[in-house]
C-alpha cells in the first residue's frame, strides 16, 4: 500500500508540474522528486519483500495492510509538509516578506 500510495502521489504531482512547465514559482517539481524517491524506496523494499516471502508477500494481513496505508499516507503529508516549508522559505510571492 505504501508503495501504491506514493506512487499515486508521484503521478499526481508530476502531472501538476508537467501542466505548469516550469511557469509555476511554487516549485512542484521539487514536491514530484520527493515523492519519486519515496516510491523507488519503497518499490526496493516490496522487491526485497517478495524475495524473503515469495507467494506470501500476496496475502498480506488486514492489519498490515492498514499499517501500510497509514504509513504510506503519512509518508505524503511530511513530502507536503517539507515542500510547503520550502516554499516558505523561498517565499517566491514576497507574501510573508509583505506582512514585515
Amino acid at each position: 500500500m505504501t508503495l501504491l500510495i506514493t506512487v499515486f502521489a508521484a503521478c499526481i504531482s508530476t502531472a501538476v508540474w508537467y501542466k505548469t512547465s516550469g511557469r509555476s514559482e511554487m516549485k512542484p517539481g521539487i514536491l514530484a522528486l520527493m515523492y519519486w524517491g519515496a516510491s523507488i524506496m519503497w518499490f526496493v523494499d516490496a522487491v526485497v519483500e517478495y524475495a524473503e516471502l515469495k507467494s506470501e508477500y500476496f496475502t498480506p494481513a488486514p492489519a498490515d495492510m492498514l499499517n501500510d496505508s497509514f504509513l504510506g499516507f503519512s509518508v505524503v503529508a511530511l513530502g507536503l509538509i517539507i515542500w510547503l516549508v520550502i516554499v516558505m522559505i523561498k517565499d517566491p510571492k514576497g507574501v510573508i516578506r509583505k506582512k514585515n
